[in-house]
């Protein structure tokens, strides 16, 4: 057959010759469209214009209105367009790969001399002029000896090793963008002049590796790319609402914590940072209580033989911290680790006495602190440490309570994240991954058990293929902070592996023993992330009820020292965090320096306010103040300091 049948978005159908190309289906369009397109999805796959159609298919073209494809498009040229700017600049420098980011695209260089902040601004303008060329871009299919050839002949010996990495067989694409070449997959744009050259920005330099191998030292610039100069702009206004955010410049400021290369990945917690974790913890303590949870403890340090029964040992060793301990008078070393999860340990527990189905739900709840080895790279202040706490807890239960406990988690979850301040979250339902445990009919009941509950709970979950725990799916929570920020916090999963690895079993109705359903949770997940979540969301600026320091009373004068020292008492007395601050220093600058600290109200106090039995209330952010009664403002300021759920 020379023809084949392409089928439109709206349901129409045309014939064309085998081989068409996207582009000349929207030449036949319109001429307009013909300028338009970027690229197209055929089959479901996003096609280059310039591609041969061999088969029917559905297709639709795009233009930069299709933001998704536009955005792929643009930060993939972006990319090309930048690493021609270089060897324009730099002819001896060698191109490794340059994906596509979230935001943009990065591009590894192996240079000798390292790149500058003003080797940015000249790589930018280089760009500019490429861009205003408005070069072809074109492509080729070659064979793989051809490629390789090329890439020795013109002495680029990181392209030789790409295309030795290629499986046998599979195609080699190479693009053109005028006379600079690529190996790609692509799509790409059909030339530079389509890309935005007032919508992007080169924004840093950093070290990287060619595949890990860190005897191969090269240099990555990292880029931004937009359809327009307005999302540019509202990219790098957002850059910068999330600068000031940032939990470890707010951390300084507010005295939390600090890190150090002594305990890399490990946080010391400053007082108020431990307020901050105190709080949350006793919050959360009494939510569980309410909720029905019986809180345990378990050892930090296990032996081998408990991770291996579990199957921990085999998927996760390389980020355990092992310890060998040299029994006395033992013939080898007694091989432990530090517990980089709770859940084996919970089935100890569980498996202490005969359980009967009259005990299940049986729901545990543990502040865990866990241990797992990330790479020094991956480390990022208390957002990404080696030594954190879980609210960890696991639900055991028979396999025809998992809808209702599922229903009541979540509900559960939603109270505390309302609480908390987050009034929505999205729900993504992770399914098995390619290594796993369990058999696949295993798996079938459990992913079939837990989509089930999660549609009876009122929620539509979001697929997530493939991100599922080697033991069973998951559901996993995702908050949205003040910025629109997504952070994945909770999850949800139903385990039928473990039980049966690690011999729990509970008396049933009939007399049999049974192998009960394990329901891994973790509401916030670690302590760590969570409070750096919290502290970029609100800013530093945290519920009254979750701030370290609540009130200072600031005196304007030495003679209301005494005053304020009052006030202090007296509202410690009634639970609220308040200190004193009775320096000879001016009111103005004691105000600047607690709003710097984020402390959320400012009593000042003065002559005025010694005499009449007042203070002058300022709340932080705001710039008026308040004369309010000592009498008003103690119980009015003690209420507020409670948590939302006394």
């Amino acid at each position: 057959m020379s023809q084949i049948s392409l089928t439109f978005p709206d349901g129409n159908a045309r014939s064309f010759e085998r081989g068409v190309t996207a582009a000349e289906i929207a030449a036949s369009i319109s001429n307009s469209l013909a300028k338009k397109a970027i690229s197209a999805t055929v089959g479901g796959e996003h096609w280059d214009l310039a591609w041969p159609i061999e088969a029917d298919a559905s297709i639709a073209i795009h233009t930069m209105k299709d933001e998704e494809q536009a955005l792929e498009l643009i930060r993939h040229d972006f990319a090309h367009v930048m690493a021609r700017a270089v060897q324009a600049i730099w002819p001896d420098v060698k191109v490794t790969i340059g994906p596509v980011t979230e935001h943009g695209w990065f591009y590894d260089f192996d240079r000798d001399e390292p790149f500058t902040p003003e080797d940015l601004a000249v790589i930018e303008a280089k760009m500019k002029e490429i861009i205003n060329a408005r070069d072809a871009v074109r492509t080729e299919i070659w064979e793989r000896d051809r490629a390789r050839q090329f890439y020795i002949d013109n002495d680029e010996p990181y392209k030789v090793d790409l295309v030795d990495r290629i499986p046998e067989g599979a195609d080699l694409r190479m693009y053109w963008h005028g006379d600079w070449q690529d190996l790609c997959r692509g799509p790409h744009l059909q030339h530079t002049g389509q890309l935005p050259a007032d919508a992007f920005k080169l924004m840093s330099v950093s070290g990287s590796h060619w595949f890990g191998d860190t005897s191969k030292n090269l240099q990555r610039i990292i880029g931004v790319g937009f359809r327009n100069r307005d999302e540019l702009k509202k990219h790098m206004t957002f850059l910068e609402e999330a600068a000031a955010r940032d939990h470890r410049k707010l951390g300084r400021e507010m005295d939390l914590f600090h890190m150090q290369e002594e305990a890399p990945g490990q946080v010391f917690w400053h007082p108020n940072g431990w307020t901050i974790y105190t709080q949350l913890q006793d919050f959360m303590r009494r939510k569980q209580r309410a909720g029905g949870y019986v809180e345990v403890n378990t050892p930090q340090v296990v032996d081998r033989k408990l991770w291996e029964a579990s199957g921990h040992w085999e998927k996760y060793q390389e980020n355990m911290f092992i310890v060998e301990v040299d029994e006395e008078h033992a013939r080898e070393k007694a091989i432990n680790a530090l517990k980089p999860m709770n859940c084996p340990c919970h089935v100890q527990i569980f498996n202490q006495g005969i359980k009967s189905y009259r005990d299940l739900p049986l729901r545990m709840a543990e502040f865990g602190s866990c241990n797992r080895y990330e790479p020094s790279g991956a480390l990022h202040g208390i957002m990404r440490v080696r030594g954190f706490t879980q609210d960890d807890g696991h639900i055991f239960c028979r396999e025809d309570q998992i809808e209702s406990e599922t229903a009541i988690y979540i509900e559960f979850l939603s109270s505390i994240y309302r609480d908390l301040g987050f009034e929505s979250f999205k729900v993504k339902f992770s399914d098995r991954p390619d290594t796993r445990a369990g058999s696949d009919e295993i798996w079938d009941k459990a992913e079939t058990a837990l989509l089930a509950a999660t549609r009876a709970a009122g929620i539509e979950p979001e697929l997530n293929p493939g991100e599922g725990a080697f033991y069973g799916p998951k559901l996993e929570f995702v908050l949205t902070d003040a910025i629109g920020r997504d952070w994945q916090c909770g999850t949800h999963q139903v385990d039928f592996v473990l039980p049966e690895r690690l011999d729990a079993n509970y008396i049933a109705e009939d007399g049999a023993k049974h192998r009960p359903v394990m329901l891994h949770r973790a509401t916030l997940g670690s302590f760590e992330r969570f409070i750096g979540i919290l502290i970029e969301s609100h800013a530093g600026r945290l519920p009254f009820w979750l701030a370290p320091r609540q009130v200072v009373v600031a005196a304007i004068t030495s003679e209301a020292n005494d005053y304020a020292e009052r006030v202090v008492e007296e509202l410690r007395a009634a639970g609220v965090r308040a200190e004193g601050d009775t320096r000879n220093e001016k009111i103005n600058y004691k105000i600047r320096e607690h709003s710097v600290g984020k402390v959320p109200v400012i009593l000042a106090v003065g002559g005025r306010e010694v005499e009449e039995e007042t203070v002058s209330m300022r709340r932080l952010g705001s710039k008026a103040t308040e004369t309010v009664a000592l009498s008003e403002v103690i119980p009015s300021l003690a209420s507020d300091a409670l948590p939302p759920d006394l």
